[in-house]
């Protein structure tokens, strides 16, 4: 290109010296026209005055058809290119000629070669190219042309005549050789960087620029310097007429020229919309969120309609079979964005329907093949087969004649969803260069959804992780009711490492467990998990809370140094009325006294974290009243960085002593008075995650235990029966006599056959059920065994576990503890 004195060329077959008109020397007069929204010529560059003769005087505000007139005549057999390229001149095409008179709106870039009437009776060859122009401006075309016959060479031997020079169109699917190319640019285009080349490039091989094709292996970009304006000489013109209107001088014609004219080409527009909505999507990791600004990033800048359709899997965060979707994958509309009058599209599209679509819809084509379906215009026979799908709903109103774009929604090759953007049939349709935007919109909406699932979808396997390891407690056990509430944590992830938990024990008793392992994510969650399956086996061994501590510190030890938990453990007796408690480094527990109303922490011995090793663990006694409440919790409840955990025990202590209708309110009233100290405080809320455990002790009555002490004697089995009747008919139970009698001959019978020499000892609880408890000082515990019709042992158990609800077997200091469980009749 010929810098010196005109930079209107195009590139020849090679870089030279020679005059602008003749190709051999390696360049070629390039027309420049630039044409508005009207048809009118807005500019006229001085290689269109050499190659159609008109003055830009003349060009300027005239009709583009006026002075590019369409022939349309063939050109004669010799005139043809060489190797047959073109068999029939296409002329500038139906919709070039409209573009250029004002009558409709090219929307895509073309290329081309015509016969155009210059002067009569000349007639002029010329290769063309054109493509739309986008932004601010009434400039929305621009249109490129060459003399094809100054490409031809008069010599048949000449080289120029040997090569195949064809106008083309340089996709980025199709254009090898880009790094060549952009090393080759400076060559071809005097004083152009390569940096300045890369950038050509780059856009070429973004958009599809026109190109000249000079053989198989050489092709050039037919893009005009003053297309992409050089920083430095734009930033020059710039302050030179600047200082000229500061001096109230006239600016010179040379600091308005066609470099600012076209600067906001189809390109810079596309690229500044990307970049907006990149900007605007992907601010939150929340589903719903993202889905939104996905919507109200298209609308209406780029689209006047855009509905997001995603699959049934990707609503619900879950994961979903490989392989592309079919006619019955279900597609739930999540979001429809629009701007037509406020209720328009809600009752025939609502959001949150979900529903299948058919092999013969655009949409289908979309979400299998993964590539954007550009529809000019939706015709009434699509509209109609597209509302078909929509029972009892003419959609057709809607969509017919409008143009309308399907871009899939997908990351990582796998159809997310996918989006139906509409225009307004007054509004241009949407055209390929549109495409192209789409599918690059859509790939990084795509990329944000992704995101967004991949975070939802972990987040839902971590709550189901975290729920499977937390116990569901029953709301009320022997002599007690329990609440409980767990909180994740806002801090790394919504898993933690805080559990709590109650375990039934012998004799009426529960136990009772809080614990926190340090850190947070899933490493401590499962570090939880076997802690609190470890505290499970052994409370269920009924051994005492000091000991309990004592081994599941040596299980952690075993398990690794990498964590430390602490633990709170309270085995309560509601016929002694008591707790018996142990804590490992844990926040103490509160007791609220029924009688005053009083709160109050336990003072307890603190003890080491779970995982240090080598320390004791002390246990206490604490006499309880009937109504008496335990609140047992986690640190991450009345704790925050920066402030005195003294604040959060005190307000854990007032806050539990308010009245409350259900023990879930007393919980619910703990919650929001220590998040509402925290807030005053300005930390910004709890961050850890919280365990809390209440329990209010109720008690057994005296009248609803019963006592007997048996010596280990056969004849005993009789008394046992008879005690065991009289009792339950006094309890108005007499129901249940005939099978607790039968069940507690059996246990008696085995007790007496394997007792060495203490007394027996028989127990009736009447609580929710009827518990029966007989003790020996046989340290041995039965199992269920399989008897035969022949065996003598093994059919008492069998019987027991047959009639009973539970039953079970535990061992004491003295020996073994066999109990069972009846249901109490309804009353």
């Amino acid at each position: 290109m010929d810098h010196g004195t005109d930079r209107d060329a195009a590139p020849g077959h090679g870089a030279g010296d020679g005059a602008v008109e003749h190709a051999a020397a390696g360049r070629i007069p390039l027309a420049v026209v630039v044409v508005d929204r009207d048809g009118l010529v807005s500019h006229w560059s001085r290689g269109a005055r050499r190659l159609f003769g008109a003055a830009k005087e003349e060009a300027l505000g005239r009709p583009a058809a006026d002075l590019l007139p369409v022939a349309g005549a063939l050109p004669d057999e010799d005139d043809l290119m060489p190797y047959g390229v073109y068999a029939a001149y296409d002329g500038l095409g139906p919709d070039l000629e409209s573009s250029l008179d004002g009558r409709s709106r090219l929307s895509y870039p073309a290329a081309g070669r015509a016969r155009l009437t210059v002067s009569e009776p000349d007639r002029l060859d010329v290769l063309w190219w054109a493509y739309p122009l986008v932004g601010p401006g009434r400039e929305r075309l621009l249109v490129l042309a060459a003399d094809a016959g100054a490409l031809r060479a008069d010599d048949p031997d000449d080289e120029i005549a040997g090569e195949r020079i064809a106008p083309a169109f340089a996709l980025h699917t199709d254009f090898p050789g880009a790094e060549e190319l952009a090393r080759r640019l400076p060559e071809i285009l005097p004083s152009m960087s390569v940096e300045e080349g890369a950038r050509i490039v780059a856009q070429i091989l973004e958009l599809g620029y026109p190109v000249l094709e000079f053989s198989q292996n050489d092709r050039v970009p037919v893009t005009p310097d003053w297309g992409v304006p050089r920083r430095i000489e734009r930033r020059a013109r710039r302050e030179r007429a600047a200082r000229a209107l500061a001096e109230g001088r006239p600016v010179p014609q040379e600091l308005t020229d066609e470099g600012e004219d076209l600067e906001y080409t189809a390109v810079r527009e596309r690229l500044e919309f990307l970049t907006e909505v990149s900007g605007r999507i992907g601010t939150s990791l929340d589903l719903s969120r993202t889905i939104v600004e996905v919507s109200r990033a298209v609308v209406p800048r780029f689209t006047d309609v855009a509905g997001t359709y995603l699959r049934e899997q990707v609503v619900a965060g879950e994961g979903f079979p490989e392989g592309v979707p079919d006619t019955t994958t279900m597609w739930h509309r999540v979001a429809v964005e629009h701007t037509d009058e406020p209720g328009r599209w809600d009752d025939v599209v609502p959001v949150g329907e979900a529903m299948p679509f058919p092999a013969h819809t655009p949409f289908f084509q979309c979400m299998t093949t993964g590539e954007p379906v550009l529809v000019p215009r939706i015709s009434e026979q699509m509209g109609h087969a597209i509302a078909s799908q929509f029972e009892k709903r003419d959609i057709r109103p809607l969509i017919t004649g409008r143009s309308m774009l399907v871009v899939p929604l997908k990351a990582r090759n796998v159809v997310l969803g996918f989006m139906i953007l509409l225009r307004h049939p007054e509004r241009v349709e949407f055209n390929d260069m549109d495409r192209v935007t789409g599918a690059e919109l859509a790939a990084r909406a795509g990329l944000v959804l992704d995101n967004a699932r991949m975070y939802t979808y972990q987040e839902s396997v971590a709550e189901t992780l975290q729920d499977s390891m937390l116990p569901h407690i029953p709301p009320r056990m022997a002599g007690c009711d329990i609440a409980t509430r767990y909180l994740p944590g806002t801090l790394l992830g919504r898993v933690g490492g805080d559990w709590f938990d109650s375990v039934k024990l012998p004799g009426a008793r529960t136990a009772l467990v809080v614990g926190d392992v340090m850190g947070h994510g899933l490493n401590s969650a499962a570090m939880m998990g076997q802690l609190r399956t470890a505290v499970q086996t052994m409370a269920a061994l009924d051994l005492p809370p000091a000991q309990l501590l004592r081994n599941l510190d040596d299980l952690a030890q075993r398990l690794g140094d990498t964590y430390l938990a602490t633990c709170l453990y309270a085995v309560y007796d509601p016929i002694a009325s008591e707790l018996h408690i142990a804590n490992a480094g844990h926040i103490p527990p509160v007791i609220v006294h029924a009688e005053d109303g009083r709160s109050e922490l336990l003072d307890l011995p603190t003890g080491a974290p779970i995982g240090v090793g080598g320390v004791p663990f002390e246990s206490v006694r604490v006499r309880v009243r009937p109504g008496d409440r335990l609140v047992m919790c986690t640190d991450g409840l009345v704790e925050v960085r920066g402030e005195d955990i003294g604040v959060g025990l005190a307000t854990l202590c007032e806050s539990a002593a308010h009245p409350a209708a259900s023990m879930d309110d007393a919980c619910d009233t703990i919650i929001r008075a220590l998040a509402a100290t925290f807030s005053e405080e300005g930390h910004g809320g709890r961050k850890d995650d919280v365990a809390l455990l209440m329990t209010r002790l109720n008690g057994i009555q005296p009248d609803d235990v019963a006592e007997w002490r048996l010596s280990p004697d056969p004849v005993q089995v009789g008394r046992a029966r008879s005690v065991v009747r009289e009792q339950l008919h006094d309890w108005g139970l007499a129901r249940l006599a005939d099978v607790a009698e039968l069940l507690v001959s059996e246990l008696v019978t085995n007790a007496v056959r394997h007792s060495r020499s203490r007394p027996l000892h028989l127990r009736l609880v009447r609580g929710d059920t009827l518990l029966c408890e007989v003790d020996d000082d046989d340290h041995d515990l039965p199992t269920l065994l399989s008897a035969g019709p022949e065996d003598e042992f093994g059919r008492g158990l069998r019987i027991v576990s047959t009639l009973a609800r539970e039953w079970g077997t535990s061992r004491t200091k003295a020996g073994k503890t066999v109990w069972f469980e009846l249901t109490l009749p309804r009353r």
